[in-house]
């Protein structure tokens, strides 16, 4: 990824962790310009740039919780892998579910990586480092 503004996309109806997400990202050395979104509908409507999100920036990462209302991040995840013009949008599934199942299904959906929302701050501090670490230092692009 070249050394401009990385857009991140969070989705995730846990304010809690919404905050706490923030906060770590914060924390980053990296350029993140990070919008947050509570459902899948949003999510939606964010990548297609409809309605109050018409001049959002494309995300290059989506981290997406499963379990939103309206629409799931299963859903959500199935309709942006099936859709040509964002697909290629790599997806992270950030959850609290350690479920085979939704790891399983998750991947046959597309899923770039799945990871396991960890309890602790510190945890979840790792994880952050490690998705900056990995997604925005050593993960290659195609060029638009």
């Amino acid at each position: 990824m070249d050394t401009g503004q990385i857009n991140v996309l969070l989705a995730d109806d846990d304010e809690a962790d919404v905050e706490l997400m923030i906060d770590l990202f914060e924390e980053s050395k990296i350029k993140l310009n990070l919008s947050v979104v509570s459902d899948g509908v949003q999510v939606m409507n964010f990548v297609r740039k409809v309605d109050q999100y018409i001049d959002s920036s494309t995300p290059d990462l989506i981290l997406l919780d499963l379990n939103m209302p309206r629409k799931s991040g299963r859903e959500t995840l199935e309709e942006i892998k099936s859709d040509s013009k964002l697909r290629h949008i790599p997806v992270v599934i950030l959850t609290t579910s350690d479920s085979n199942i939704d790891i399983v299904k998750s991947y046959t959906s597309g899923a770039s990586c799945y990871i396991t929302k960890p309890v602790g701050l510190e945890q979840l501090r790792q994880v952050v480092s490690s998705i900056e670490n990995f997604w925005f230092s050593i993960v290659k692009y195609p060029q638009p």
